[in-house]
């Protein structure tokens, strides 16, 4: 098998056709690379039923063709370059025992022609946690940076759209930090935001009654941990499932703090809730911007949080975006539409007037002239 690192030396042009078929410059020709691929990694790289090869023929602009073992990639020598890399990545994957899927190729994919320096190898074999055979591990470039942010810095802001990976990421590395003894606690909570339904209409105590609003808590951590030791665990106050309102008036030493849809705090919450950190502790902090369900339309305290504490030490905002979107791929394209509609549909900016009454008047004569 050929060096990864050396795939692109190994283009020439096709027999038979030079430059000049597709254009007049060396940008213009056509070329032709081949790759031999070890016996043992064609079914990983290929994919069950070759479901990554269709989605390689699908991404890239060159033609990919496989033969036994033997890749082959045609096209212009840009596109021929590009696929090389991207195959050669996949090749590394292969290579360190990781699963390829049709998402793994699109995140490599994207990693690369984005014109980062990092490996989408290298990213995509990065473990945070192993259970029961399932690993945690980020999968995209962004995912990654979020995740090495949580492990150099006191406090981060995890800011993105739904399906980013923003909470269960942060999930993994609390428990991982537990696990490791560099937390003796894990603290996860949430504003019980009144999204359509009161709480006092709800049946139950008052237990019951925020519950639907921590489930989603409730099933990460199932996720990550065996589900007999964490009713123990919560007994023990080792980890803590609650409403924001709970943190008031307390100091929280050595644990790692993930506040969840932060957005539906005000500035008041938010506050109070930075101001609850405590020696050898993290601080965690989800939520998307765009996605607000305070009434009255208050601003969110997420959204002040980010820009007051914009550019202090230790303090670190991670945004992530519809690229970074680990569901099913229509979530990203949902976000984009989403996102397309609001801009065309919002309003143009009001003008605004000066102060008195006397300037108002002055400048609206002058508009109408």
């Amino acid at each position: 098998m050929r060096n990864p690192g050396e795939i692109g030396d190994q283009s020439t042009p096709i027999a038979g056709i030079g430059a000049g078929v597709n254009g007049s410059g060396p940008a213009g020709r056509t070329v032709r690379s081949s790759i031999e691929l070890a016996p043992e990694s064609v079914f990983g790289f290929l994919g069950s039923a070759d479901e990554n090869l269709r989605e390689l023929e699908r991404l890239l602009d060159a033609d990919i063709h496989v033969r036994g073992n033997s890749v082959t990639l045609t096209g212009k020598p840009a596109d021929v370059a590009l696929a090389e890399r991207v195959v050669a990545q996949l090749v590394a994957l292969t290579a360190r025992n990781r699963v390829v899927t049709p998402e793994a190729v699109r995140h490599t994919y994207s990693m690369l022609t984005e014109g980062s320096s990092d490996s989408p190898a290298e990213v995509l074999s990065l473990d945070i946690l192993s259970r029961r055979g399932k690993t945690i591990r980020p999968k995209t470039l962004n995912q990654k940076r979020y995740v090495d942010a949580i492990d150099a810095h006191t406090i981060v802001f995890g800011v993105g759209p739904a399906g980013t990976g923003k909470t269960y990421l942060a999930m993994a590395k609390a428990v991982q930090a537990l696990q490791t003894k560099q937390v003796n606690r894990i603290i996860l909570t949430r504003p019980a935001v009144e999204a359509g339904e009161r709480l006092g209409f709800l049946p139950g105590t008052l237990n019951e009654k925020i519950d639907p609003y921590l489930r989603p808590l409730y099933d990460a951590l199932h996720d990550m941990m065996d589900p007999e030791a964490i009713p123990k665990l919560m007994q023990a106050g080792v980890i803590e499932v609650a409403p924001l309102a709970y943190m008031r008036g307390r100091t929280l030493n050595d644990s790692f703090i993930i506040l969840d849809e932060a957005q539906n705090t005000t500035a008041e919450q938010m506050k109070m809730f930075l101001t609850r950190l405590g020696f050898g502790s993290k601080i965690v902090v989800t939520g998307d911007i765009t996605q607000v369900d305070l009434p009255n339309n208050s601003r969110s305290g997420l959204r002040a949080a980010t820009e007051i504490l914009h550019g202090i030490d230790d303090i670190h905002i991670a945004e992530l975006t519809s690229a970074d979107v680990v569901r099913h791929r229509l979530v990203g394209e949902i976000v984009d539409a989403y996102e397309r509609f609001e801009a065309e549909s919002r309003p143009p900016a009001a003008v605004h007037y000066p102060g008195n009454r006397a300037q108002r008047r002055a400048a609206s004569r002058g508009d109408r002239h």
